[in-house]
């Protein structure tokens, strides 16, 4: 899998006429030939690195963050405006779609859903926008659903509804190495991640409800690996699962971990393993490892 966010590129979607087009965000992290090949658009978050403001497109990559990071230079984010929106709601319609879903990550952590209903309510097309209520290829997944049920004749309704099952029903567990950064955008509270520096602890966090939470604390990294390695295969149990691992400068760690639950979780449909997009890399910091596990309808 390529390690940098797809966006749709081109004035035109081949064969939309007449059906529910999906549109998310670049922080969904699908390989680009996935995004062409369903007919997804790609709307992109910014990255900031000092004061240049990046597409999280092509224009910056994770080393480029991961390296800023560790510098302690400035990083930031910023979410799509609801322009850039409504710009790609306009050229959906007018390449014939008759309705549009567009999904997002959490509310909780990036105004970037805001600004999709926003645009939705000035699009001269119907627009569903689904908050996930997850991060990464958690978000992604549900973009999968949706296109998938588009591809069968499904309505915006029966799509949107899709995402949100889908995405009701993932898991996703992740381990940093420090909770420094996600202190620093805001997305964990000050008190959790003072104690995590105090005790010279491991976090390990989850997703709940669309907020970063943290689950429990090991001492070192190799056991946090160990146990997100177990959470993963409890939360898979017997059903058919797609897995991600996704990283920040940590591929060996990702890769160890995608082998380990390919051969422990009995039944996997697919497993993709990649770095974790620009956007979230800023707020997550290097070594991250991350795992969502998603069951399929």
């Amino acid at each position: 899998m390529p390690a940098g966010p797809p966006q749709h590129h081109g004035a035109s979607l081949p064969g939309v006429s007449g059906r529910v087009v999906v549109v998310t965000d670049s922080t969904a992290s699908l390989p680009d030939q996935v995004v062409r090949d369903r007919g997804i658009v790609v709307v992109p978050l910014q990255v900031v690195v000092g004061a240049e403001p990046r597409d999280e497109s092509g224009q910056t990559s994770q080393q480029t963050v991961a390296d800023a990071l560790r510098a302690f230079a400035p990083v930031s984010t910023s979410r799509p405006s609801p322009d850039a929106f409504l710009e790609a709601y306009e050229r959906v319609r007018a390449d014939g779609a008759d309705g549009i879903v567009s999904v997002h990550l959490s509310s909780e952590v990036s105004g970037t859903y805001d600004s999709a209903v926003l645009a939705a309510q000035q699009a001269g097309i119907p627009v569903t926008v689904v908050d996930s209520r997850q991060v990464g290829l958690a978000t992604g997944f549900a973009v999968l659903s949706a296109a998938a049920a588009a591809e069968t004749g499904g309505s915006a309704t029966a799509a949107a509804a899709a995402a949100r099952r889908r995405a009701t029903a993932i898991s996703t567990y992740f381990y940093v190495d420090t909770l420094e950064h996600l202190r620093r955008g805001g997305r964990i509270g000050a008190a959790a991640a003072l104690l995590g520096a105090a005790l010279a602890v491991k976090p390990l966090l989850t997703v709940a409800d669309g907020r970063v939470e943290p689950h429990e604390k090991v001492r070192t990294a190799g056991r946090a690996l160990a146990r997100i390695e177990d959470l993963a295969v409890q939360a898979a149990g017997d059903r058919l699962v797609d897995v991600a691992v996704q990283h920040l400068g940590a591929e060996g760690r990702a890769r160890a971990l995608a082998a380990a639950l390919r051969s422990r979780i009995p039944h996997v449909a697919e497993l993709w393993t990649c770095e974790v997009s620009a956007v979230i890399a800023a707020h997550v910091g290097p070594g991250l490892v991350a795992v969502s596990v998603a069951p399929r309808d």
